[in-house]
């Protein structure tokens, strides 16, 4: 009897100190909390991009965990962002390069790409996980690939598409995905301003909403912490792979009234974008930064009337502060939950968004506000928690670094990094370097200090974000940064995927804009 006892003692100490030498108190196989942000750039208090944002829940999580203060998207958009984080593959790899009309392509691609391979939720699914999902992981929410579901989740939260009918589907007048709604109390300002003449991109609105503005009196992501905060007070006998995908603050930028009563409107800052900013920029970026209306964006947005830009960063901002309470809540959850010290958390958004910055107003694009992204990891025990890493990561290294950290073979077909040596030491050396595309060959190169873009037509931008963290002076044509460029350079591809369901490549809609521009000598005034 004794000596069983003193078996279990040793085996009980040798646990403790392989804890002690990895550094954490972690178990073999931890819980994973995934939580995602759809379309939050920089604007929270820790990342510093707008110190206007109210984010105390963001900004807390920041100083629990490790902080990538300069990770960035391998695409952004949505549809091809998630993608390419969640197979671990980046779109030069995949031909899964845009948004979601290339959607049915990406399906009817799948079983190619992917063949002997598995989308991240899947693995850990394999591996013994019980996996979970409520809100937007997926561009299309649980999966964008109908045969897949089964196979990623044990279990999926209810949707919002049901509660949005009648006066709130009006009101977003066939906008798709009916989880972004409600749109604001009288429609979208755009659309009211300009009517059929705007075309696309009616969404860039916002405003407060009351409870009768709101279907059944909650916003999609309040359900989706109710989801959440329930899984984390339930009892698991297997570790879980929490996912929990917030949709604000995508467009429209509505929210509860309490939100936007954070902020005093007539207080709130834009951007400061030079008049002449896009003098240096080549045709492609030009043609980029154009947008989605019939007018351009930009000249959308100020035409409507001299406030509406403030409006607009107005309403993102409330939009921010307002999902910030909702993974307030889920934290509290799990910080009050049997789940607390062995449970990682990772939180990310898909992209950023630009709010006016150089002349754009979407993501798709490859400066700044709209590739970078918050990323924060926090690893109990971690004893570099609360740092931040100014190196730059990808999102593309979530995958390798998850299944590292809960001791699981590493799949061989990643792309991305294991960021485990950076997570337990922020200040190391790293050697890698980010690859973001905008759609087919355009591409952008982000070190620690500065970015590099080259557009398929052979134009480039080249930033020192150490000297101009706004990014209005290209320096791509002075010949002292010649080696910066071509060391920067050897990180793009010589033969990427073309896209999914092509078989040459025949140009797209900006090859069409551009030629439309030459042949009439009509590049708009403020884009030039």
């Amino acid at each position: 009897m004794k000596t069983g006892i003193f078996i279990l003692l040793i085996l009980s100490l040798q646990l403790i100190f392989q804890g002690c030498k990895n550094g954490t108190s972690v178990p073999e196989q931890p819980n994973i909390l995934f939580i995602a942000v759809d379309d939050l750039n920089d604007w929270t208090g820790t990342m510093g991009g707008n110190n206007q944002a109210i984010t105390p829940n963001l900004d807390l999580l920041t100083t629990q965990g490790v902080l990538f203060s300069n990770a960035h998207a391998s695409m952004p958009v949505c549809v091809a962002s998630r993608n390419s984080l969640l197979s671990g593959l980046h779109p030069v790899t995949t031909g899964w390069y845009t948004g979601v009309g290339e959607r049915q392509a990406m399906i009817r691609s799948y079983h190619e790409v992917m063949e002997g391979k598995k989308m991240l939720p899947e693995f850990f699914k394999d591996n013994g996980y019980k996996t979970f999902c409520a809100g937007k992981i997926f561009h299309s929410g649980a999966t964008d690939y109908p045969f897949l579901l089964d196979s990623l989740w044990d279990d999926v939260a209810p949707g919002y598409a049901d509660k949005v009918t009648g006066k709130f589907l009006e009101r977003g007048e066939g906008y798709g995905g009916l989880f972004f709604y409600p749109f604001p109390k009288n429609g979208s300002q755009l659309k009211r301003h300009y009517g059929d003449k705007l075309g696309s991109g009616h969404s860039l609105c916002g405003g407060p909403l009351d409870e009768e503005d709101i279907p059944g009196g909650k916003m999609y992501d309040e359900l989706i912490a109710d989801y959440a905060v329930q899984k984390l007070n339930e009892n698991h006998d297997n570790p879980f792979f929490l996912s929990v995908g917030f949709v604000r603050p995508h467009v429209p930028y509505t929210a509860p009234r309490k939100y936007f009563d954070l902020y005093d409107e007539e207080k709130v800052k834009i951007p400061d974008v030079p008049d002449d900013e896009m003098k240096d920029i080549p045709i492609m970026g030009k043609a980029i930064a154009y947008g989605a209306t019939n007018f351009g964006d930009h000249q959308a947005v100020l035409g409507v009337g001299p406030d509406y830009w403030r409006y607009l960063v107005y309403s993102y901002l409330a939009c921010i502060s307002f999902v910030d309470d909702q993974i307030g809540r889920v934290l509290k959850a799990l910080e009050n939950s049997r789940y607390a010290e062995n449970t990682i958390i990772v939180l990310w958004s898909d992209h950023g968004q630009n709010l006016g910055e150089k002349k754009h107003w979407r993501k798709m694009c490859l400066w700044e506000e709209s590739t970078r992204v918050p990323l924060c990891i926090l690893v109990p025990g971690n004893k570099a928690n609360g740092q931040v890493c100014d190196e730059p990561v990808s999102l593309l290294d979530i995958y390798p670094t998850l299944a590292n950290l809960c001791n699981l073979p590493v799949p061989e077909h990643l792309d991305g990094q294991n960021l485990q040596p950076l997570l337990e030491a922020p200040g190391s050396e790293w050697p890698h370097v980010v690859l973001s595309n905008w759609m087919y060959k355009n591409y952008s190169v982000r070190d620690r200090n500065y970015r590099y873009i080259l557009y398929r037509d052979g134009t480039e931008e080249l930033y020192d974000r150490s000297e101009d963290p706004g990014e209005h002076f290209n320096l791509a044509d002075n010949q002292q940064y010649e080696t910066i460029k071509a060391r920067l350079k050897q990180a793009i591809p010589e033969n990427p995927a073309l896209p999914a369901g092509a078989k040459s490549w025949r140009g797209d809609k900006l090859d069409e804009l551009i030629y439309h521009w030459q042949v009439q000598d009509s590049i708009p005034v403020w884009l030039r």
